[in-house]
């Protein structure tokens, strides 16, 4: 059993990656000069923030185009594995540059530095433009694709970063604060964090081929087994080759007095696709039942080897 892919919903996603990387690369430009001129940390963080969004558009286009080339001998299931490898990759800079980040505010908290905060102020609010226009085009595919959503979050990081950045040229400029600059720092880098982890575990879930978040392999093995004549579920495995694909391997065993194989194979097609599974390989092995004791094969656990 399988699913058509939606072609006119990557093309979508596509053109909104584009039109971000471009408004990104431009306000990284901007940002990286401005960090440069103003003396400022938090506005380096942010360029930095823009830097791996960039490098996590880019990686995010050149995965969509995989992902559209077709299977092959050596590729069965095509190239969609390639959006989770970039997700890694976007979580993993983002770890990086965070690291950077903090390492560089313990030292410029210990010794503060001169910064101009009136060009400071003006790059953050452009950056803060660009990141609410990107994540904009960018809303859409994140709810369907977690290669969209790496994109998105970083955006999303960033977006915050420039209201902190705003925030300490405004403090900078009334008080004299100059550690402020760094303090906004530090709360960039902790709280990009977190979302990097995530990003991370949900994609490596994936690498490992867990069960896709919002199934439950006792559920789906309660339901097979509940199929009229069915006596046992055993080989159950559920996976994701990517975002919303997912996929499922089963042997059922049926009493052939009670069900034909044809009947078996549709409830197991309706059962399945109601989890919302694209993708699966059903085996189905019959056998007859006669009233005997030991006949009832049924089993309270899926056998999953």
């Amino acid at each position: 059993m399988g699913a058509g892919h939606d072609h006119t919903h990557d093309v979508s996603n596509e053109r909104g990656l584009q039109w971000a990387l471009v408004l990104t690369a431009s306000v990284l430009i901007a940002e990286g000069i401005g960090a440069f001129l103003t003396n400022s940390l938090a506005l380096l963080s942010d360029a930095a923030h823009m830097l791996t969004d960039v490098a996590a558009l880019v990686i995010a286009l050149i995965a969509l185009r995989l992902a559209r080339r077709s299977a092959d001998s050596k590729r069965t299931f095509g190239y969609y594995r390639f959006e989770i490898l970039a997700a890694v990759l976007n979580a993993v800079l983002l770890f990086l540059v965070a690291a950077y980040i903090l390492a560089e505010a313990y030292q410029r908290l210990q010794t503060p530095r001169e910064i101009a905060t009136m060009g400071m102020l003006i790059v953050a609010t452009v950056g803060l433009v660009a990141n609410l226009v990107s994540m904009r085009v960018l809303q859409s595919g994140a709810q369907s694709s977690l290669n969209m959503k790496g994109a998105y979050l970083e955006v999303w990081s960033d977006a915050l970063g420039s209201v902190g950045v705003i925030a300490a040229a405004l403090l900078i400029h009334f008080t004299g604060w100059r550690q402020v600059d760094a303090v906004v720092a530090i709360a960039i880098g902790l709280w990009v964090l977190p979302r990097s982890w995530a990003l991370l575990s949900e994609s490596i879930h994936i690498l490992l081929e867990g069960v896709p978040q919002g199934l439950a392999l006792d559920a789906i093995h309660a339901q097979l087994l509940h199929i009229s004549g069915v006596l046992d579920v055993h080989d159950l495995h559920v996976w994701s080759i990517t975002t919303g694909k997912n996929t499922l391997t089963a042997h059922l065993i049926f009493d052939s007095s009670v069900i034909d194989e044809q009947s078996v194979l549709k409830q197991a097609r309706s059962v399945i696709e109601g989890f919302g599974i694209t993708h699966s390989t059903v085996q189905i092995e019959a056998t007859r039942c006669d009233p005997a004791p030991g006949c009832n094969l049924h089993s309270n656990q899926p056998h999953i080897h």
